[in-house]
C-alpha cells in the first residue's frame, strides 16, 4: 500500500468567506482547510463565527464573499441537498428530528428504502438503522418515536444519520455536548474508523481534553476571523485559549475563596418512583454546588422538580426555610428560583419571538404599567442585559432562533439574571 502524502491537498477548503447577517458580521474572514484522512479540530468563544461557518458548508448559508472549493475546484451549494451530494454530512449542535415519526423514518427520511410499486420498505429500513447503531455501539429501537428521547439519544440519531450517507466530509458540531464518558468513547472509535477510511472530519468543541486527544490539527476563530491553523502536537491549552480571547489568561476559570453562607436550597429525600430515590442535599449562599451523574442517572429530571416543572412522589424541597408546593415553577420563581434546562430550544426559549421579548419573559409583569407592557420597557431592560452578556444580535427585535446557539444562551441567562433570585 502506498504511504499517504505528509500534506495532502485539501478534500474541502474554505478562503476570504465573509457572511452577514443585517448589521451582524457572523463571518470576517472565515478560512478553514480539511483534509482525507483527518480530524481537524475548531475552536472559538461563543459567538467566534463556528456555527456560521459550518452552515456555510451545509449549503444552509450560501457566503456573501469568498471561495468554497471540494477536491481543488470552486463549488456554489445552492442548499443542504447539494452538500450532501457532495458527500458532506454534518451533526449540528441542536437536534433537528421529526419528533412524531420513528428513530428509522428520521434517519432514512426523504431517501426510505422502497419495494415495488415504490412502496416503503419498513424491514430494511429497520436493519440498516440497526446495523447503524450497532457500528455506534449503542442500543435504541429503531421503532421507537423520537419524541421523548433524551439530548443524547437525539444525538445518537442525528450521528447515525451522518454516517449513513458515507459522507467524505463529516461535520460534528459539539456531538459530545449530551453523550455520558463511554459515549463519547465509542463515538470517538467511530470517528478513528472514519478518519482511517479517508474521511475528512471537522470536529467542534469546547473540551479540550477531547480536542488534544481525537484531533491532528486545530483552527482557531475569534469574532469572526481566522486566527491560527497549526497540529495538535505544536499546542497548549493555554496558547489555545490565548488565541480564542485575544489575551493573556493566568487561570481558565479561576476559583475564588468565598465564605458559605446558611442554606438556601434545601432538598430532602426526594423521590420519584422509578426515577430518583431519597435525593437530599443543601445549597448554600455564596457557593456553587455540582449536581453529577452519566445522562440516565437522573440529574435532569432532579432539577425539574426542584423548580417544579415535574411533580415527584415524596420529599421535601425548601427556599429560605419556606416549603415550596409540588409541582409549581411560578412558587418556584416567587422564592427566586431560576431554571436554565438542559435544552434550551424546546424548553428555554420561544425561537418564533424575538431576542428582547425572550430576555423579558421572566419580567413581564413587572415592567408592565396597569396590566399594559409598553415596548419601550421591554427594550430597554432587554438592552441592559443582553449588553451586560455580550449578546451578538443586529437587532433585538430579530427573532431568538437568528442568533448562533452560544448567544441563544446568553439569551436564556438574561432573562433569569434579570430577575430577583436566590439559586
Amino acid at each position: 500500500m502506498p504511504e499517504r502524502p505528509e500534506h495532502p491537498a485539501a478534500l474541502l477548503a474554505l478562503s476570504g468567506v465573509r457572511k452577514s447577517f443585517g448589521a451582524v458580521q457572523a463571518l470576517v474572514d472565515g478560512r478553514l482547510e480539511l483534509r482525507a484522512g483527518e480530524v481537524h479540530a475548531l475552536v472559538g468563544e461563543n459567538g467566534a463565527g463556528k456555527s456560521t461557518l459550518v452552515k456555510v458548508l451545509a449549503g444552509v448559508h450560501a457566503p456573501d464573499e469568498g471561495v468554497v472549493a471540494l477536491d481543488g475546484e470552486p463549488v456554489f451549494f445552492g442548499g443542504p441537498a447539494d452538500a450532501r451530494a457532495a458527500g458532506i454530512a454534518v451533526i449540528y449542535q441542536e437536534p433537528t428530528l421529526f419528533p412524531d415519526l420513528s428513530v428509522a423514518e428520521n434517519i432514512f427520511m426523504g431517501r426510505q428504502p422502497l419495494r415495488s410499486l415504490r412502496r416503503i420498505d419498513s424491514a430494511a429500513m429497520r436493519e440498516r438503522t440497526s446495523e447503524l447503531f450497532a457500528r455506534l455501539g449503542v442500543r435504541l429501537d429503531p421503532d421507537r418515536p423520537a419524541r421523548g428521547l433524551s439530548i443524547a439519544d437525539q444525538q445518537l440519531v442525528e450521528i447515525a444519520k451522518a454516517i449513513s450517507f458515507d459522507a467524505r466530509v463529516l461535520v460534528m458540531d459539539e456531538p459530545t455536548a449530551a453523550l455520558s464518558g463511554v459515549e463519547v468513547e465509542r463515538l470517538f472509535a467511530v470517528v478513528r474508523s472514519l478518519r482511517e477510511a479517508g474521511a475528512a472530519v471537522l470536529f467542534i468543541s469546547h473540551r479540550f481534553d477531547e480536542v488534544f486527544a481525537l484531533c491532528q490539527r486545530v483552527t482557531v476563530m475569534r469574532d469572526g476571523r481566522w486566527v491560527s491553523t497549526d497540529p495538535t502536537e505544536d499546542l497548549t491549552v493555554g496558547l489555545v485559549v490565548r488565541r480564542m480571547v485575544g489575551r493573556e489568561v493566568s487561570q481558565l476559570f479561576p476559583k475564588q475563596e468565598t465564605t458559605a453562607g446558611d442554606a438556601v436550597l434545601r432538598v430532602r429525600d426526594l423521590t420519584r418512583v422509578g426515577v430518583f430515590e431519597k435525593v437530599s442535599f443543601d445549597v448554600r449562599a455564596g457557593e456553587i454546588v455540582a449536581l453529577a451523574g452519566l445522562v440516565g442517572a437522573g440529574r435532569s429530571e432532579v432539577v425539574r422538580a426542584v423548580f417544579g416543572v415535574d411533580r415527584y412522589d415524596s420529599g421535601e424541597v425548601a427556599v429560605a426555610g419556606e416549603r415550596l408546593p409540588r409541582g409549581r415553577p411560578s412558587a418556584a420563581m416567587a422564592a427566586g428560583v431560576a431554571l436554565v434546562p438542559e435544552d434550551r430550544r424546546q424548553q428555554g426559549l420561544v425561537m418564533e419571538l424575538s431576542i428582547e421579548r425572550n430576555a423579558t419573559l421572566t419580567r413581564r409583569w413587572s415592567l408592565s404599567r396597569l396590566g399594559l407592557l409598553g415596548p419601550r420597557a421591554e427594550r430597554e431592560d432587554a438592552h441592559t442585559w443582553t449588553g451586560r452578556l455580550r449578546v451578538k444580535a443586529g437587532h433585538l427585535a430579530d427573532p431568538v432562533s437568528t442568533l448562533s446557539g452560544g448567544n441563544q444562551q446568553k439569551v436564556v441567562l438574561a432573562k433569569w439574571l434579570s430577575t430577583t433570585r436566590r439559586c
